[in-house]
């Protein structure tokens, strides 16, 4: 059975979405990134992960090309700089991404990162965006517990539906204090890069020997393994990227792998939790 997350205020999504972070920067790949990302649409992989960081706009326009006549079917995120995160700037630069996205709403606006901006100013940006109907809810992302305690203070902050930051079974430090503190309140986690980012990194995760073996025992790549690991709770959201229609349908495959008791004993000797605290992990 597929698995489901839900946000803070009840939404369902599905636990696999679509990163897009180096989309639309290559135009040699864009018919291909464009595919992939209908083709994710097509196999209920609604979530579509984007910001304006992302190629200085170019992921948002990659993306609001390929949900031309098809917004009903995308659950769309976008993220603002933090320097842009300011009253009124974040108005200007969210009726930006709107313009490159070709919508007139985005269904969760994320604060990128945190900068010099106060949070209290950010938070009533947030809401009045949302009052004017110009997005539908909003988060955070690479914010850390002691981050999340501070917005949580401040009036309206306890309305973010998320928090993304990096997780993976390499990349486990806020299953310490920060998940256990998201739980509770009923936040879900957004788990970007959720199979290691690129490189050295992904090729130490993905040739470990234990999740090799056990992926597999379960007839499924490495791959889909580590990546139905990140969603095996019920309180994460996976947004891994994927440009390969292979990758794509592994991808929406893995929503349906169970993990057994045994599995995650394993999988927890090869990849240690943490058990102290740990600084956030950020790419």
């Amino acid at each position: 059975m597929s698995k489901y997350v839900k946000l803070k205020d009840g939404t369902e999504l599905p636990s696999i979405g679509q990163g897009t972070w180096l989309m639309g920067e290559d135009n040699s790949r864009r018919q291909d990134e464009i595919r992939a990302l209908q083709l994710g649409l097509d196999l209920g992989l609604k979530v579509i992960d984007t910001a304006e960081m992302y190629g200085e706009g170019l992921s948002e326009q990659l993306v609001g090309e390929a949900i031309k006549g098809r917004r009903d079917e995308a659950f769309l995120v976008s993220k603002v700089y933090p320097h842009h995160a300011g009253y009124p700037a974040i108005i200007e630069s969210c009726e930006n991404s709107l313009k490159r996205l070709g919508t007139d709403t985005l269904d969760l606006y994320l604060l990128h990162w945190r900068g010099g901006v106060p949070l209290s100013e950010t938070v009533e940006g947030m809401e009045k965006l949302k009052t004017e109907g110009k997005i539908k809810r909003w988060g955070i992302s690479n914010f850390d517990t002691s981050d999340m305690d501070e917005l949580w203070s401040i009036p309206d902050g306890q309305n973010a539906q998320t928090n993304q930051v990096l997780y993976h079974l390499g990349s486990r430090g806020i299953e310490f204090d920060l998940m256990p503190w998201q739980k509770e309140k009923r936040v879900p986690i957004t788990a970007y890069s959720p199979i290691a980012h690129g490189g050295r990194e992904r090729e130490q995760l993905l040739e470990n020997n234990v999740l090799k073996e056990v992926a597999a025992d379960y007839g499924v790549t490495p791959l889909q393994l580590a990546l139905a690991w990140t969603i095996r709770s019920g309180d994460v959201l996976s947004i891994p990227k994927a440009v390969q229609e292979q990758h794509v349908r592994q991808n929406a495959e893995a929503l349906t792998i169970e993990l057994s008791q045994e599995v995650l004993i394993k999988l927890d000797a090869a990849f240690s939790p943490p058990t102290s605290k740990r600084p956030l992990d950020i790419i």
